[in-house]
């Protein structure tokens, strides 16, 4: 059973994929992949964000915002290697994946994970 704080990151990857795979659907292969890396822009950050909150290396409200910053940055980081290493990315289907993944959170509220 997974700790409460990866299931908002568990359905994240779960949208995440579907977002690859509606991609791939409108775009091909290309498109699949570059949705998927859009995706994994976000779910990777916040894994490794829960994982520091499980291990309770956040313990102040100060060290929750640093860490949300370095969140946010590793996101931003992650976008800029797909945009230098991958030089077919498909932007639409990028875009398509980092929006799809970010409803996760909206639907993690919903779901009251």
């Amino acid at each position: 059973m997974l700790k409460p704080l990866y299931k908002p990151v568990a359905l994240q990857g779960s949208l995440m994929l579907a977002g690859a795979a509606v991609a791939g659907a409108m775009w091909g292969v290309q498109g699949a992949l570059s949705a998927f890396l859009g995706g994994f822009s976000i779910v990777l950050p916040s894994l490794l964000f829960a994982w520091r909150l499980a291990r309770g290396r956040q313990a102040s409200v100060g060290g929750f915002f640093i860490g949300e910053l370095v969140k946010v940055a590793s996101m931003t980081g992650i976008l800029l290697l797909v945009w230098r290493l991958y030089p077919g990315v498909h932007w639409g289907a990028v875009i398509t994946g980092l929006a799809v993944t970010l409803q996760a959170n909206f639907f993690a509220l919903l779901l009251r994970l």
